[in-house]
């Protein structure tokens, strides 16, 4: 709620709110998680299992395994690829934290490369300056739902035999055109695909994670280090007629997902086609309504890509002030989200050796001449509301708000 006044008043202003976001639960989602809770099995479990089983088979892969985050996704499947201590992750600054600090949990350093601003995501012509002999692999992000040059990536990591972990957080959905074929992302292209649940994307349970895999192998491993390093997982243990005394071979994490997220996260796979049909619905009526607006660059899907549309970011006219535009649009009753932030520019990496850049030494933060495409995007972006709920009247709204606060 926000302003003063009445009761009445606030009341109005807080049902004519438009929301940034809004996750889409239901009924369906209220009875899954009880059937989970009635079980007597809420911690990992079956429900987890099959979770992982329907949305292997969604992207039409042979793994994959549930995990409590994003974050705890990446940071396994970095370890998974081989990436410690000395070694060097290619990525963009331009992401959420999360990116480049689960390279830094492995002990590795990040080396951020610019973005294509057309996309948001990584530029491919960029990556190969960026490497040396330290560095281990590429974390390529499919920004806001808009699925990266994957094909160019891929041929850069073969030259020099680096492995590739796609940060897939806001892309469960989206497609990829790959050799004549529309394919799900997470379909195995690179090593490992890393999905977030949390309640801004698509499909959400309450907050959780999932990492695809091909290699069998990968995925054993992947297994063992989200429980603990434990060897025998709980539901062997469970249901064996012989008592067993699990050991723990190595180092392992507390990373589990469960069996009441799991349960949400079914159903919420179900509503998944048609909530990205609704999306790109949405998006296309954005379109409409601000295409005539002077000096605004909308979004755009290159040709051999179809984004889920998780988030609608607009770039800014160059004259106009980003926090004043989005001030105004808050104040009449919109919330709005500035770019995508860049983590070199966070207190976080400000010390020493948190962070490279290529071909510069301007690290440890301050402006980079090498990522001023990120700057810019941060700094020019905003995310205007999308949700599947939202209505053609708040949609209207919302255009007419930035037309407003743009020609102020």
């Amino acid at each position: 709620m926000y302003g003063t006044g009445s009761p009445e008043t606030s009341q109005l202003m807080l049902k004519d709110f438009v929301p940034v976001a809004r996750p889409h639960l239901g009924e369906e989602e209220v009875s899954a998680a009880g059937r989970a809770i009635l079980s007597g099995w809420v911690t990992q479990g079956p429900e987890v299992a099959a979770f992982e089983r329907e949305f292997a088979e969604y992207v039409s892969a042979p793994h994959a395994v549930a995990v409590s985050s994003c974050t705890t996704a990446l940071h396994l499947a970095l370890l998974a690829v081989g990436v410690h201590s000395g070694y060097e992750v290619i990525t963009v600054s331009h992401s959420y934290i999360a990116t480049a600090n689960s390279i830094r949990y492995c002990g590795a350093l990040p080396v951020f490369v610019d973005i294509d601003p057309a996309t948001f995501n990584i530029d491919p012509a960029k990556i190969e300056s960026a490497i040396s002999d330290r560095t281990r692999a590429i974390l390529c992000v499919h920004q806001i739902g808009m699925p990266c040059d994957l094909k160019s990536i891929l041929q850069i990591a073969r030259k020099h035999n680096l492995a590739v972990i796609e940060d897939a957080a806001c892309a469960v959905g989206s497609e990829i055109l790959w050799e004549q074929t529309w394919e799900k992302i997470g379909k195995p292209h690179g090593d490992i695909a890393c999905f977030s649940f949390h309640p801004r994307k698509l499909l959400t349970t309450g907050d959780g994670g999932m990492l695809i895999t091909r290699d069998a192998g990968v995925d054993r491993k992947l297994r063992l280090w989200r429980q603990h390093g434990m060897s025998t997982p709980d539901t062997v243990r469970h249901s064996s007629p012989k008592v067993v005394f699990e050991s723990y071979p190595e180092l392992g994490f507390n990373y589990r997902l469960t069996d009441i997220q799991a349960a949400v996260g079914r159903e919420q796979l179900k509503r998944l086609p048609g909530a990205v049909a609704r999306r790109r619905q949405l998006a296309a009526r954005y379109h409409e309504l601000l295409a005539e607006i002077p000096g605004l660059l909308l979004p755009q899907e290159p040709i051999w890509a179809r984004t889920n549309w998780q988030s609608y970011c607009v770039r800014l006219p160059k004259h106009a002030d980003q926090r004043q535009v989005m001030q105004q649009m808050l104040d009449q009753g919109i919330a709005t989200r500035r770019g995508i932030m860049c983590a070199h520019l966070e207190p976080a990496y400000q010390a020493p050796n948190t962070w490279r850049c290529a071909e510069t030494s301007c690290k440890p933060a301050g402006s980079c001449p090498n990522l001023i495409e990120s700057e810019r995007a941060q700094n020019e972006g905003v995310i205007l509301p999308l949700f599947a709920e939202i209505s053609p009247r708040d949609q209207e709204k919302v255009a007419e708000s930035l037309r407003r606060a743009l020609t102020r």
